[in-house]
């Protein structure tokens, strides 16, 4: 099995923390993002790990990670920057990373047994990590809503209560190729101005609607956390 990393955008929310560095390469404990999500996903047994590159690519050059450049980073959202790696996607399963999370070979290993064509890992304790980020667990927060048989229902969508959230969605997928068959079915019936903006939630909860295909969710209660702004560094 082999992982892709997203790491093609600015991460403007970072403020001047990025203005001359990806913000994968943020340090968290004296270490990048990037080399915590590394060595989560070689601890889980995958060594083969590419990384979508865009703003400041060449800060990246030195880390020996198999390269996909996403050269419109700045006019386009995540799942753009993935079809980058189209030729992997298609090929066999990957794991596919935010750039911007930390998280323990666990969460890995969960997906790597996972069986689903499409899945994600959550956090069903985000509350308590919300508020420690936010005050208000409302902040920044989105529907995560899962059926009795534990696969997504909704995703990604404003909520208006904490009862919309069962879990927090940590930016952690499983995709295989019948899996990335179907988002790219549903994005080619998309105007290119639709599928430049497209967030990943934006895209799952597209691959719901459409029935076709379930996603698995995976809950996740080890450690992890999501760098989106200076004050998360603080938080964590």
């Amino acid at each position: 099995m082999k992982a892709i990393i997203l790491a093609a955008g600015r991460g403007s929310r970072m403020k001047g923390l990025t203005a001359n560095t990806p913000k994968c390469l943020i340090e968290l404990h004296g270490h990048p993002l990037l080399d915590w999500q590394i060595a989560a996903l070689t601890a889980a047994g995958i060594d083969n790990i590419a990384i979508v590159t865009g703003y400041r690519r060449d800060a990246l050059t030195s880390r020996s990670l198999q390269e996909f450049y996403n050269a419109r980073w700045a006019e386009t959202n995540m799942v753009a920057s993935l079809e980058r790696a189209d030729a992997w996607l298609r090929a066999e399963t990957c794991i596919i990373s935010y750039s911007d999370i930390f998280y323990e070979s666990t969460a890995i290993s969960a997906l790597m047994e996972c069986d689903a064509s499409l899945a994600v890992t959550y956090d069903p304790g985000w509350r308590i990590l919300w508020e420690k980020r936010f005050g208000d667990p409302l902040l920044d927060a989105e529907t995560f809503c899962l059926r009795s048989d534990g696969t997504l229902a909704e995703i990604g969508q404003r909520p208006t209560s904490v009862d919309d959230i069962e879990g927090q969605y940590m930016g952690l997928l499983r995709i295989a190729p019948d899996g990335w068959r179907e988002i790219r079915r549903i994005r080619s019936n998309l105007s290119s101005e639709q599928r430049d903006k497209m967030h990943m939630t934006d895209t799952l909860q597209m691959v719901i609607e459409a029935k076709r295909m379930q996603i698995a969710a995976v809950p996740y209660t080890d450690g992890w956390g999501e760098i989106d702004s200076p004050n998360d560094l603080a938080a964590y």
